[in-house]
C-alpha cells in the first residue's frame, strides 16, 4: 500500500509498469537495457479513491491523463531500473497528494480608509491635470 495522505491508501496492485529504453545517462548500457520507467495508474478505475477524490484528480491533473482516465507518470533521470521507478513513485504519491490537498478559500479584506483618500486624490489631480489642457472657454 502507498500511503498518499491521512485519508488516501492506493494498492500497489492498481499500478502498472512499463520499461523502455532510456535516452539518460548510461554510456552503452542506455543501448542495451531498458532503464525508463513509466507508471499508468487507471484514475478512472481505481478502487482505493472516492468519486470526489477521482474529480479532483482528474481536474488537476488534466494534462497527465489521457481521455481514458489513466494518469501517466515516467522517470529516466537514474542508470537503474529500480532507482528510476522508486523515484517514479515518489513523484506519483506527489502529485497525487498535490493533487488533493483541499485550497483554503481566500479571505477578502477591506481596502484601509488611507489608500481609498489616496487613490481619489490621485484621480482628483489627473483630473486637474487633463483640465488644464483643455482649450479656453469662449467668455474671455
Amino acid at each position: 500500500m502507498l500511503r498518499i495522505n491521512d485519508e488516501v491508501a492506493i494498492d500497489e496492485d492498481e499500478l502498472q509498469f512499463e520499461f523502455a529504453r532510456s535516452s539518460g545517462p548510461g554510456g552503452q548500457n542506455v543501448n542495451k537495457v531498458e532503464t525508463k520507467v513509466r507508471l499508468n495508474f487507471d484514475v478512472r478505475g481505481s478502487r482505493s479513491l472516492t468519486t470526489d477524490q477521482c474529480a479532483r484528480i482528474k481536474e488537476r491533473l488534466a494534462n497527465r491523463i489521457t481521455k481514458n482516465g489513466v494518469l501517466h507518470v515516467s522517470s529516466q533521470r537514474h542508470r537503474s531500473r529500480e532507482a528510476n521507478r522508486q523515484a517514479t513513485i515518489e513523484r506519483f504519491i506527489q502529485l497525487v497528494a498535490d493533487a488533493l490537498t483541499e485550497e483554503e478559500p481566500r479571505v477578502g479584506t477591506k481596502v484601509p480608509k488611507s489608500q481609498r483618500q489616496r487613490r481619489l486624490e490621485s484621480k482628483r489631480r489627473r483630473s486637474h491635470k487633463k483640465a488644464l489642457r483643455a482649450p479656453p472657454d469662449e467668455d474671455y
